[in-house]
């Protein structure tokens, strides 16, 4: 595919990956009260005041419909040992995500936050804009929590593939 100006998807991609980024999973709540989550690295602060965030999600996505109606959102900033939840939250299907991790406790009105997260921001969804084949979500942070090991590192994504900080 040609992006114009001779950029295809495929070089657009290659130059973007080439861009280290953490690694979240945005994690939501339907209607019913059913668990939807997926892994994201378009992940962003957006404002501090006020505190503001965005990710997006891809307008085919499963959960896409879920996440932009539901008032609340939470992102889970993964840690380096989280390549597995990052794996799970992309590739597992959705009905099977939640199945046999660990959550934090809490109020069951909130979206689920991941155990071990290096960080945890509760937002309630301010807007949605069209970004192409996207949509992009913009969170106002309500709650956050953050590790308190000082030796946790994040999980990054570089170039195709999972990396760390050494």
């Amino acid at each position: 595919m040609d992006c114009g100006d001779g950029v295809t998807s495929a070089l657009f991609r290659t130059v973007c990956g080439r861009f280290a980024t953490g690694v979240a999973v945005a994690t939501t709540c339907d209607a019913k009260g059913g668990r939807w989550g997926l892994t994201v690295n378009s992940f962003s602060s957006v404002s501090l005041d006020p505190p503001l965030v965005l990710f997006s999600i891809d307008r085919n996505a499963s959960s896409h419909g879920v996440f932009v109606g539901s008032p609340r959102f939470a992102v889970n900033i993964l840690a380096e040992d989280q390549q597995a939840l990052s794996d799970r939250f992309s590739f597992v299907k959705d009905d099977d995500r939640f199945n046999g991790i660990a959550l934090e406790a809490g109020e069951s009105d909130r979206p689920p936050l991941l155990s071990g997260a290096l960080g945890h921001l509760i937002c309630d969804l301010e807007n949605t804009f069209p970004g192409g084949d996207h949509t992009i979500l913009l969170g106002r942070v309500r709650h956050t929590a953050v590790s308190n090991d000082p030796s946790a590192r994040p999980l990054l994504y570089f170039s195709g593939g999972y990396a760390t900080i050494s």
